[in-house]
């Protein structure tokens, strides 16, 4: 992997001492890091894991709207950040790599640097309660 902008790094080493579920992507659409308390809602540790592309999120862990429809990962609050540069907030369901359906809300907003500079964006959730 290419070496990551300093901005990326430190919010990674932030990210790494919080207790809630967080993901980093970079600008490039790639996963980064995901916390320890994201492991445990998706079922698998990031360094099983490693770094991946946003797209595949979706798909890897069968991503649906509240009523069960499938949504891509365009549509997910991270995928929205990225490639809108925008905030989202969504209530997500998710099959975990452990095969347990969560019901989660994800909120994402898009990273920017100094002068601009595009650097990605971070995802935060968290498990949610049926109503």
């Amino acid at each position: 992997m290419a070496q990551n902008e300093l901005e990326l790094i430190l919010l990674r080493q932030w990210a790494s001492h919080l207790t809630m579920p967080i993901f980093l992507a970079d600008r490039e659409g790639n996963l980064l890091y995901y916390t320890e308390p994201a492991e445990l809602l998706l079922g698998r540790s990031f360094d099983e894991a490693g770094a991946m592309p946003v797209a595949e999120l979706a798909t890897l862990f069968e991503t649906a709207d509240e009523d069960g429809a499938p949504m891509p990962t365009a549509e997910l609050p991270l995928g929205i950040a990225l490639t809108q540069r925008r905030p989202a907030y969504r209530r997500v369901r998710l099959k975990a790599l452990d095969g347990v359906q969560r019901l989660i809300e994800i909120t994402a907003f898009p990273l920017e640097g100094q002068g601009g500079h595009w650097l990605g964006a971070v995802a935060i959730f968290w498990e949610a309660h049926e109503p």
